[in-house]
């Protein structure tokens, strides 16, 4: 086969010579390398049969890169923009659709780059009139446009986004980051003529060097701002809202959202100073679609916002999540006692050193019908608080993490797998330092569908793994032990036992484990392995057998 290149030395020649691709990964995948072959593939991964490679519908295609979702029209908007001939014939030769293209582009429609002595001032002038007028040319040519991500576009103003807004009345996905010349016009447009929006996000700075560098991404953007929108009655197909470290959010604000989108299903709010616990209270009243609610840095949210969003939201709150939020504390409150979230499936409280027993046991009595139940670096909780959750738990529990929470013993997990054995599939006790024996046994007997299992640097050894390894119900995927110091080389029976089902095993930082061990585990099938680090530093394996043993399959409906 012969192969023909193309250089590109200048405005609109063809010669040849030079690489079709200008990556020179691309071309390796289809064109020969000048040997006597037809085709040549790289030896990316091993073949695991000699068969020859046939073309066919299971061929594994490249996945499509993220300029080639663009339409023609914002394509065209590129193209005519690129500085010189060279770099518009090697682009020619991308594929037929960027050389379609490129073709149709008249002379009189390329943008002139010659005025290159210009001053600093002056460029940075001219590159923020062509970024606007660039957004406004792609609004009167991109009427169909559904998804729009601004980010890192500071010189976007208001009057863009205007032209976005009131053109491109299709779009679906909105993402605004770090343009810190949109002020509250700009919002109020999106929610004024964006009728069939379903996500908008507004996130911080991508990087911040240090505190005087502080400052919101949106700096124009007041309490204000997020009124208009609220109230611009446009949001009403609104199902996803993301807000990331701006000072307008307030609890007038926020409140207006909250109202101005009835249709709204999920809400994520990350470093909002100004938010207090009447704002989100009266949000969650307001958002009566509300099914997930994200809170993460909003350290003015204390545990009467927590427990009052809970009581107030409506019917169809399925999930929330509390991160890092340093003004909640443990204190006793009085809730009216018939007062429930029954919808409320999903629970999760990470790295927040105020929540407590007590709170864990309002939540006990509060939300019934819990599947996933996540506590993560919570130091302050203990056994009693658990337990008020576990035995309150009307509905089974299907993921638990308690990882982080020093204080809990083995009385937790015994309780836990007698309760909730039959339904319990994933459970995470990492760091659990007074976790022992006792709570492998009783996983052992108790847990029929647990298929991830981590009980990294708990106070478990060997006998611990032999129990679980003579349990005849217990069908591991996943197990971790990482960092677990008492397990040594005599649980290598067990472990390969265990194997039999298991996909991943870890095995970091078990200092009395081997690395004679370590090679028996590595040169057993059903371990072929990625990486493996000298002991004690056992890396990850993972292996490619079926996650069962053929007669356990039909067992659970595989």
């Amino acid at each position: 086969m012969e192969v023909i290149g193309f250089g590109f030395p200048g405005e609109n020649v063809f010669c040849p010579g030079g690489p079709i691709y200008t990556n020179p990964k691309e071309p390796s995948l289809f064109l020969s390398l000048g040997l006597p072959v037809d085709v040549y593939f790289p030896s990316r991964k091993r073949s695991r049969i000699s068969a020859p490679f046939v073309f066919a519908e299971r061929f594994e295609q490249k996945k499509q890169s993220s300029i080639e979702v663009l339409p023609d029209e914002c394509l065209f908007e590129i193209f005519r923009r690129l500085p010189g001939g060279e770099e518009r014939s090697a682009s020619a030769c991308v594929s037929k659709r960027w050389l379609s293209l490129l073709s149709s582009i008249c002379r009189d429609e390329l943008c002139s780059q010659n005025k290159s002595a210009v001053k600093n001032t002056e460029v940075k002038s001219k590159v923020e009139d062509e970024e606007i007028e660039g957004l406004s040319e792609i609004a009167d040519g991109c009427h169909m446009l559904e998804k729009l991500d601004l980010s890192q576009c500071p010189a976007i103003t208001d009057k863009g986004l205007l032209a976005i807004a009131k053109n491109c009345t299709n779009l679906t996905d909105l993402v605004l980051e770090s343009c810190s010349n949109i002020g509250n016009e700009g919002l109020q447009a999106v929610g004024q003529y964006c009728t069939n929006l379903k996500s908008i996000s507004i996130k911080k700075l991508s990087q911040v060097l240090g505190i005087k560098e502080l400052q919101p991404f949106l700096p124009n953007v007041s309490e204000r701002g997020f009124w208009v929108m609220g109230n611009g009655q446009g949001l009403h197909k609104l199902k996803s809202l993301t807000v990331t470290s701006c000072l307008g959010v307030t609890d007038t604000g926020l409140e207006a959202v909250g109202k101005g989108c009835p249709n709204l299903k999920q809400f994520c709010l990350h470093k909002c100073a100004f938010l207090s616990d009447s704002g989100l209270v009266s949000f969650t009243k307001a958002a009566e679609t509300l099914e997930s609610l994200q809170l993460e840095e909003c350290h003015r949210i204390t545990q009467f916002g927590f427990f009052g969003s809970l009581l107030n939201c409506g019917a169809n709150l399925k999930a929330i999540s509390l991160v890092n939020c340093s003004g909640i504390r443990d204190l006793k409150l009085d809730l009216p006692e018939l007062s429930t979230c029954n919808s409320l499936r999903s629970l999760s409280i990470r790295n927040c050193p105020g929540f407590g027993d007590n709170s864990l046991a309002l939540l006990g009595n509060l939300c019934p019908q819990l599947r996933n139940f996540e506590l993560s670096g919570l130091q302050g909780v203990t056994d009693a608080g658990i337990l008020s959750v576990l035995e309150n738990c009307e509905a089974g529990l299907v993921k638990v993490n308690l990882s982080g929470c020093v204080n809990l013993s083995d009385k937790v997990v015994s309780v836990m797998t007698e309760q909730h054995g039959w339904t319990l599939e994933m459970l995470n006790l990492d760091g659990c330092r007074r976790i022992t024996d006792a709570s492998l046994v009783a996983i052992a007997e108790n847990c029929f569908l647990l298929y991830d299992l981590d009980v990294s640097k708990c106070a478990t050894t060997d006998s611990g793994i032999a129990a679980m390894a003579r349990s005849k119900q217990l069908y591991l995927q996943v197990l971790s032990v990482s960092g677990c110091s008492m397990i040594s080389d005599k649980s290598l029976p067990a472990l390969v036992k265990l194997g039999q089902t298991l996909l991943g095993l870890n095995l970091q930082h078990c200092n009395a484990i081997s690395s004679s061990t370590a090679d028996i585990l590595v040169s057993i099938h059903w371990i072929p392995v990625k990486s493996i680090l000298a002991a004690p530093n056992i890396g990850v394996q993972h292996s490619s057998r079926p996650p069962f043993p053929e007669n356990t399959v039909s067992r659970f409906g595989f």
